[in-house]
């Protein structure tokens, strides 16, 4: 068994990025801009928009992070994101979900520029993703593709079995893990809470990707042998044995998975630093196109 390590490989990612950043100084070129509007004071929320804004300026980004109240109208965000388009100094912009009740979240998406759309979920870059046109990725599936690439992971011709079907994981991957090219060419089956025999489809997978969010939901005896196994879910379980409380796991019950799985992304320091590593590379694209433009 081999892990797949995110952390690792986020980081190598970062400092490639840093890297072409410096160079972009040299030539005294603008350096990639990155915002993020957050709404609220949702825990989880603040924590990884607080990372966000550190790996910009490990890499040498620039940072905007807006801050706005939870009793935010939807018009007042509209406003801002309206503000963001319009600023030629900001390359990418990220709204943070999820936002508060009074806030329409497919009417904030589609008000994102898509040039700008640094997360990918605007439809005109979802679409452009499942016609393989150049686009932003989702910057989850984006890093699942980065990981098997750099492990080598054989995709060609696999049976990939994807649990879950929210627009930012579980659809996009099915979509990606069946186009042509590498990572990907494998034949796709979609699984979702509706979906029946879950156990018998699994168990016939060289690849599981599961974006569930219920915590050791799969089993060792939902896994064939030497299957390729990414845990996308992160859950926090209350545990008063802990200091903090709570423990962090996945989707995946890791301790007995792993002992028959070829490749396995562990939870934490699988696909969550990957996540954050390319909506990196996204803002650097960004900036790329936007300077090709002028």
């Amino acid at each position: 068994m081999q892990l797949l390590d995110g952390k690792k490989v986020s980081n190598e990612i970062k400092e490639e990025i840093a890297a072409q950043v410096a160079k972009m100084r040299e030539r005294g070129e603008k350096v990639p801009h990155l915002a993020a509007i957050l709404v609220g004071n949702d825990g989880a929320s603040l924590t990884y928009v607080g990372s966000k804004v550190r790996s910009c300026e490990r890499v040498g980004f620039e940072s905007t992070l807006v801050k706005m109240p939870s009793t935010t109208s939807e018009l007042e965000l509209l406003n801002k994101i309206k503000e963001l388009n319009e600023d030629d100094h900001i390359d990418g912009f990220i709204v943070q979900l999820p936002l508060p009740p009074q806030i329409d979240t497919q009417k904030v998406l589609l008000a994102v520029d898509p040039d700008k759309d640094v997360d990918g979920f605007h439809p005109m870059n979802f679409g452009k993703m499942a016609l393989d046109m150049s686009t932003f990725i989702p910057a989850t599936p984006f890093g699942i593709l980065e990981l098997l690439e750099r492990y080598n992971v054989d995709t060609k011709g696999k049976h990939t079995v994807v649990i879950g079907r929210s627009h930012i994981v579980g659809r996009p991957m099915s979509i990606l893990m069946g186009r042509k090219g590498w990572p990907g060419n494998s034949t796709v089956t979609l699984t979702h809470s509706h979906t029946k025999n879950i156990t018998q489809i699994t168990s016939q997978a060289d690849i599981i990707i599961s974006a569930l969010g219920v915590p050791n939901f799969l089993k060792a005896e939902m896994v064939k042998d030497d299957a390729v196994v990414i845990d996308v879910g992160i859950t926090r379980v209350a545990d008063d044995t802990k200091e903090k409380g709570y423990y962090i796991t996945g989707d995946v019950d890791f301790e007995a998975v792993s002992k028959k799985a070829s490749f396995i992304t562990p939870v934490p320091g699988g696909v969550g630093p990957m996540t954050i590593a390319m909506l990196l590379k996204n803002t650097l694209l960004a900036r790329e196109r936007h300077r090709g433009r002028k």
